[in-house]
C-alpha cells in the first residue's frame, strides 16, 4: 500500500487526525492483524475526538471564564449551604437547554464566581456557547459600544450566546443607561438563552440595585420566575485558607 499519497489526500481533505492515526497504525506491528473495519472505526473515532476537542477549545476560549474551575472539583465538605443535589442537577446543563436562569448569591469569598465558572465550563463541554463578564466590565463594554456606534452588534452577539454569566452584580445602583441595557439583554434572552448572575446582594434586594420600580419589575419578572437559586452563607473561604 502506498501510504504517503493517502496521507496527503487525507490532510488535503482536512482529516489530519485521521492521517496521523493511519501512520500510527501502519507503523504498529500489532495493528497488522486488525480487520480493516476496525482500522476504519479507529480512524473515524480519532478524527471525531480531535474535532470535538478543537470545538471545545474554541468555546472555552470564547467564554473567557475568569477561573479554571470544573464541576469535578467542587468542594461539598465546606459548610456554606451548597445544596449538593441541586448543584449536580445544574451540572447536567439541562437548565441551559430549557433556557432557565440561575442566581448564585452569598457573602464575599463563598465561591460564587468559582461555581459560576465551573457551570460555565460544563456548559461548554456540553456544546453550548458561553460568555463570562463581570458586571462592571459588561456595562463598560456596552457604554463603549454605544459611543462607537456598534451597540446593536454587541447586543446581537450577546443574544446569540447560549449562556451569559454576569458576575459580581451590585451593590451599586444602576444608572438609567445601564437599566435600559440590562432590560434589553434580559428581554433578548427570554425563552431563547440562559442567564447566570452572581451577587452579594440577596435576590429580595435586587430591586434596590436596579433603582427603578417599573424597570425593576420588568427585569426581575423575566429573570426570577424561572430561575434556580443557590444561596451560600458562611465566612470567606479565602480568609479560612
Amino acid at each position: 500500500m502506498l501510504l504517503h499519497p493517502t496521507v496527503e489526500r487525507l490532510r488535503a481533505l482536512g482529516l489530519s487526525a485521521m492521517a496521523d492515526t493511519l501512520i500510527e497504525l501502519q507503523t504498529n506491528p500489532d495493528a497488522a492483524a486488525m480487520p480493516h473495519a476496525d482500522w476504519l472505526g479507529l480512524l473515524v473515532d480519532r478524527e471525531a475526538t480531535f474535532r470535538d476537542n478543537r470545538r471545545l477549545a474554541r468555546r472555552l476560549s470564547a467564554a473567557k471564564l475568569r477561573q479554571n474551575a470544573t464541576i469535578e472539583n467542587v468542594d461539598y465538605r465546606t459548610s456554606r449551604g451548597l445544596d449538593r443535589a441541586l448543584f449536580q442537577a445544574l451540572a447536567t446543563s439541562q437548565w441551559v437547554r430549557d433556557h432557565n436562569h440561575l442566581a448564585i448569591v452569598g457573602p464575599t469569598g463563598t465561591g460564587k464566581s468559582w461555581l459560576a465558572c465551573a457551570l460555565g465550563h460544563k456548559a461548554c463541554r456540553d456544546g453550548f456557547s458561553v460568555l463570562y463578564r463581570r458586571a462592571p466590565r459588561l456595562f463598560a463594554d456596552l457604554a463603549q459600544a454605544r459611543g462607537e456606534g456598534r451597540l446593536a452588534r454587541l447586543m446581537s452577539a450577546l443574544e446569540r450566546t447560549d449562556l451569559l454569566i454576569i458576575d459580581d452584580w451590585g451593590p451599586e445602583p444602576l444608572s438609567a443607561e445601564q437599566r435600559r441595557d440590562l432590560l434589553e439583554i434580559v428581554d433578548d434572552r427570554y425563552d431563547k438563552g440562559s442567564l447566570l448572575i452572581t451577587s452579594q446582594v440577596p435576590v429580595s434586594h435586587w430591586h434596590d440595585v436596579i433603582a427603578d420600580p417599573t424597570l425593576g419589575d420588568a427585569i426581575l419578572d423575566r429573570v426570577i420566575h424561572n430561575a434556580h437559586r443557590i444561596e451560600l452563607k458562611g465566612d470567606s473561604l479565602r480568609r479560612r485558607a
